[in-house]
């Protein structure tokens, strides 16, 4: 029997700490706002896929959220950069025994199951899946075995960081499989549909 593991990064919402490119524009107060309704989105599209799933957030753990401690199991990220939380947060899982490991954060609105469900189905046949984002980085990635290269030497929040990683697991000979390219909301001109959740 496979064992798959989701894990799901998300930061604390604390007004002034999240989505601070989009609090410039729309200020901390809906942009606080915006991310506790990816948060929700998050929730719900995490919530049917058939995997243990790994929630684990920036600053502390937060019991009775809308992610049921039942159901999410709850850490706190570690490591000194984006880069070693994920390849800290993925060794975890390939420590508890996991066969393919899907890692996801909570910016991308137009993320749903069938995706998530997808990346998992395509490393029955292959190494790695990719799901790019419109910025240059992923908002998915998922592997069967660790690899701490395709996490070192990033530009994190760069426009480089899905090409370089695919560059890596090029150079590696493994094989991969792409998602459909998805926004990640950042900035005011990602907003997209959820611009009507703040405009008056």
């Amino acid at each position: 029997m496979n064992i798959n593991h989701l894990i799901i990064f998300v930061k604390n919402p604390e007004l002034g700490k999240v989505k601070t490119r989009l609090a410039k524009t729309i200020g901390d107060e809906k942009a606080l706002y915006i991310y506790k309704l990816l948060l929700e989105q998050t929730f719900q599209v995490t919530l049917p896929v058939l995997a243990e799933k790994k929630l684990y957030y920036s600053e502390y753990v937060q019991n009775m959220d809308q992610f049921n401690d039942l159901v999410y199991e709850k850490h706190i990220q570690s490591g000194d950069g984006l880069g070693d939380r994920m390849y800290n947060a993925i060794k975890h899982s390939f420590a508890e025994w996991a066969d393919k490991v899907v890692l996801i954060g909570s910016d991308c609105f137009e993320l749903n199951s069938g995706i998530i469900e997808e990346a998992f189905k395509a490393l029955e046949e292959c190494d790695y899946v990719l799901g790019p984002a419109k910025d240059g980085g992923y908002y998915l990635i998922g592997m069967k075995e660790l690899n701490l290269e395709i996490f070192q030497n990033k530009e994190w929040s760069s426009e480089n960081v899905f090409l370089d990683t695919l560059l890596d697991i090029k150079n590696q000979e493994k094989s991969h499989y792409l998602l459909p390219t998805l926004s990640d909301v950042d900035a005011e001109e990602d907003l997209g549909d959820l611009r009507g959740y703040i405009e008056e």
